[in-house]
């Protein structure tokens, strides 16, 4: 049987800038966390995601296959948040791989749904490798939409572990 992960006591509200903050590497490493509870897959990285709101609250979380066999990380946990809440403004998402730019299962990719729900910013440990998408470039796509991505490689690891199979 498996536990969902709890954020760490020492979590507080999410940095604002291009500086991790204490709160940032608690809620990312609860993100690499998350990732580990996707089921395997020959053709998908295992991913996990955290909406938290500016005061440390945290909003959802979700993880990839966690539904559905085409479920991306972000897309689950964004769901989970209400429509049209107020403190999407000015939440950050963390992800265990940088959002998508182009998928093939689902008409938006992950990048263009965070632009879409008016996330502020976005914390990632891992810059999505060529092995399905090549050029993805989310950390792109979100920055020209004026959302700065943060990368925190010493987070690497974590979120690669429940990928080794894929990394050969």
């Amino acid at each position: 049987m498996s536990t969902t992960p709890s954020p760490s006591p020492a979590s507080t509200a999410p940095g604002t800038g291009r500086e991790p903050n204490a709160a940032d590497r608690d809620w990312l490493a609860l993100a690499c966390e998350l990732a580990a509870l996707c089921p395997p897959s020959a053709t998908a990285f295992s991913v996990g995601a955290v909406v938290v709101a500016a005061d440390g609250t945290e909003l959802a979380r979700g993880y990839s296959r966690e539904n559905d066999p085409h479920d991306h990380a972000e897309e689950g946990a964004l769901a989970k948040v209400p429509a049209g809440d107020p403190r999407l403004a000015t939440a950050t998402i963390y992800s265990s791989l940088e959002p998508c730019a182009r998928r093939a299962s689902r008409p938006r990719p992950c990048a263009r749904l965070i632009e879409s729900a008016g996330l502020r910013r976005v914390v990632t440990a891992w810059t999505e490798p060529d092995t399905f998408v090549p050029d993805a470039d989310g950390t792109g796509l979100l920055e020209a939409a004026g959302i700065p991505v943060l990368t925190l490689p010493d987070y690497t690891a974590a979120a690669q572990a429940p990928n080794r199979h894929l990394l050969g």
